[in-house]
């Protein structure tokens, strides 16, 4: 396979993983994240949360924040991806837009958060081990 397809897909199963999220869609994040001996070591740490570790543990805290998130939307920048064999890495800033529910003014909150996910390859597709997500409190294109 080649480099530049082996990247794109890496970058199609990065966006995917945030489709889910948008989409809150339990089962279609279910279907991102490593399962079977990688299982145990799939770990996510949510902004303002500490580490969460089991791939069980990490899809409850999934269905949790959708069951609470009545609309976000999510524009990628700066997505950087690099694939190293069996093992991949994608960080990029993540331009966050939420509302609540019952909200009528449309928008009430946006943001921005840094996110680096490492993926595995498993049968031949690309599988989500680790997601840390993290709030810019210094951006550098702000000064």
């Amino acid at each position: 396979m080649s480099r530049a397809v082996d990247r794109a897909e890496l970058v199609e199963a990065n966006a995917e993983f945030y489709a889910a999220f948008e989409a809150g869609d339990l089962d279609r994040m279910s279907a991102v994240w490593a399962d079977g001996p990688y299982a145990s070591g799939v770990t996510c740490v949510h902004p303002g949360w500490t580490r969460l570790r089991g791939r069980d543990e990490v899809l409850r805290s999934w269905a949790l924040i959708m069951a609470n998130t009545e609309y976000i939307q999510f524009v990628l920048t700066d997505v950087e991806a690099d694939v190293y064999g069996e093992h991949a890495v994608v960080t990029c800033k993540e331009n966050i837009l939420t509302a609540e529910q019952g909200a009528g003014n449309g928008f009430l909150a946006g943001g921005s958060m840094i996110a680096t996910n490492l993926f595995v390859r498993v049968d031949g597709g690309w599988r989500l081990l680790v997601h840390h997500g993290s709030p810019i409190m210094n951006d550098p294109e702000e000064r």
